[in-house]
């Protein structure tokens, strides 16, 4: 049976699986990413991890995979195949398309920005299907974005498109890490809301979901931390909205988990914004933490789509 592999690696754990022509997931699998070990270890793992997929595909489906998508995190150069960054990870400069096409015996690789390549499979075959533009916004240890325009992933002129984590939406906030103060990710990741939440309570161990909770329940710290956040983010998103003008907004990531808790005043917060805009429809991601291998699957079909093309 004709498949791919698709490789989904995060700072803690990797995603992968076998998917056909037709988008279903022929197998799956995950394994620790190992960054303690340094970041040739962790490119050592990549490759161990797709030679194996690609042995488990001749075992179990006859052949060996017509090609291979993989989704990093940080800085990528999507076009010449290299991780460029990523502060998670420690590596600089991974020629990863052509260390992987060589331990895969020659076969084609995408090379894809994580939420770039989730947002591809959110657009395509998740939430927004079917909305010619859409923003999809995972809140998760940081905030970024990626733009949809009519079934595939704006990435920018240099591969930068869509950080709008890295909007100041509070001038005088906190430092972030890009150098700037009062990034949108500063105030309303859910890391933040962890920040915030585990301050406000006096418990160092409390994260953003107790926060969530507590919100649920009536606590008046916890519903003020929130609201925090929440017009924050508001506030970033309204920005976006006037540059971009999306059809369908998607909110992803560890805070959406939080359900109506999070988005029926977000859309309320949003409304209050906008002014000439046109408000999108603001939903839920619906492909959790499986969009990133799902889209790498993608960018591996649409690679191979390319070549016949060609």
């Amino acid at each position: 049976m004709k498949h791919v592999i698709a490789l989904d690696v995060g700072g803690t754990g990797m995603k992968a699986a076998l998917v056909g022509a037709d988008g279903t997931l022929l197998y799956e699998t995950r394994r620790a990413t190992g960054r303690e070990r340094g970041p040739d270890a962790v490119v050592e793992s990549i490759l161990a991890f797709a030679a194996d997929l690609r042995a488990y595909g001749e075992e179990h489906f006859g052949e060996s995979a017509v090609a291979a998508g993989v989704a990093v995190p940080g800085i990528v150069d999507a076009e010449n195949g290299i991780a460029v960054y990523a502060t998670n990870l420690g590596w600089r400069d991974v020629p990863m398309r052509v260390l992987l096409g060589e331990r895969l015996g020659g076969v084609p690789v995408a090379l894809g920005h994580d939420v770039r390549t989730g947002g591809l499979a959110e657009g395509r075959i998740g939430a927004g299907k079917g909305a010619d533009r859409f923003l999809f916004v995972p809140l998760g240890t940081g905030i970024a974005g990626a733009i949809g325009i009519a079934g595939t992933i704006e990435p920018g002129a240099h591969g930068y498109a869509g950080e709008i984590g890295h909007i100041v939406v509070r001038p005088d906030g906190p430092d972030c890490d890009c150098g700037q103060r009062g990034c949108l990710e500063t105030l309303a990741s859910a890391a933040a809301v962890t920040r915030a939440w585990a301050t406000a309570s006096g418990d160092p161990t409390a994260d953003a979901a107790d926060c969530a909770k507590a919100v649920e329940s009536g606590d008046p710290a916890a519903v003020q931390v929130w609201r925090n956040a929440v017009d924050a983010l508001a506030a970033g998103l309204v920005m976006a909205l006037t540059l971009l003008d999306p059809r369908t907004l998607i909110i992803g990531g560890g805070l959406a988990e939080a359900g109506e808790t999070l988005f029926t005043p977000l859309r309320a917060a949003v409304e209050e914004r906008v002014t000439f805009q046109k408000l999108p429809h603001i939903v839920p991601a619906a492909l959790g933490d499986t969009a990133g291998c799902l889209g790498a699957g993608l960018l591996a079909w649409d690679l191979l789509s390319t070549e016949v093309s060609a």
